[in-house]
């Protein structure tokens, strides 16, 4: 078992749920971003996940969209942020990598997977890489012991969820939503039961994203799921301090009121 595999474990003995925050790396800076994740650690995040900035996104909303354009803006690639996230490698939380495809098979599957490992990222999200699609980059994350995390959406039968279940290592990610990241003012109320469902047809830790943006909304949350993923709420507190002193310490604010949220 992985690093976020230990996690989900220690967190579950304890009666918790875990907190995933997510940043796009470069936005505004690496620097920054570094800075983020070391405050995002210490307000009581549980595991980090960290956003390549790729051109066409198809999964995130205009909040995230457009960090990602402001870090492609700044020249940032795959190379810096592998840079900047080996500086954080003894980090206790685990660290995710989240990117499309696309750069994966550009810089080399094996490649891909050997600077995680080197790098300290323990897990990959690849939205745009179907399960079934995805063997040739399994095996040599597999290989590295880096962690593939898919993605479950509403609308995927139960044969498909088994199939998600078991080429899924650390947790399974459900979308909560059908349609693109972004804040919503109220969540589904199909959630819990789609949640529960999965959890009867697998034994792995799900953990849920896509419009999660309040702590009303992680506490409605943690009754039944194994991880609460928030991130286009992140991202637009970055936007909006932009170039502040204080953006730092808003992002930290906000995420020890979702960590707190999860402690009570």
């Amino acid at each position: 078992m992985g690093k976020i595999g230990l996690t989900f474990q220690r967190l579950k003995n304890r009666g918790r749920v875990a907190l995933i925050p997510f940043i796009i790396a470069g936005d505004p800076t690496l620097d920054v971003t570094e800075a983020l994740v070391l405050k995002m650690a210490e307000c009581g995040a549980d595991i980090i996940e960290i956003g390549v900035p790729f051109s066409d996104p198809l999964a995130d909303g205009p909040t995230i969209q457009a960090a990602s354009q402001r870090a492609l803006m700044k020249g940032i690639n795959i190379r810096d942020i592998f840079g900047m996230m080996k500086r954080l490698k003894g980090l206790a939380q685990p660290l995710i990598i989240m990117t499309y495809f696309n750069p994966i098979f550009r810089y080399g599957l094996k490649a891909f997977a050997a600077e995680c490992k080197e790098n300290g990222i323990d897990g990959a999200i690849v939205p745009d890489l179907p399960p079934e699609e995805a063997g040739p980059w399994i095996k040599e994350a597999r290989a590295t012991e880096v962690d593939t995390i898919f993605l479950i959406a509403p609308t995927s039968p139960p044969e498909r969820i088994k199939r998600i279940s078991r080429w899924s290592r650390g947790f399974i990610y459900y979308v909560s939503v059908t349609g693109v990241t972004g804040a919503r003012g109220k969540l589904s109320e199909e959630l819990e039961s789609a949640v529960r469902q999965i959890k009867e047809l697998s034994r792995k830790p799900v953990s849920v994203g896509f419009g999660i943006s309040t702590p009303q909304q992680v506490k409605e949350v943690r009754r039944f799921a194994d991880g609460v993923i928030v991130g286009s709420a992140v991202v637009k507190i970055i936007e909006d301090y932009m170039g502040s002193p204080n953006l730092i310490t808003r992002v930290g604010d906000f995420v020890f009121s979702l960590a707190n949220v999860l402690k009570s």
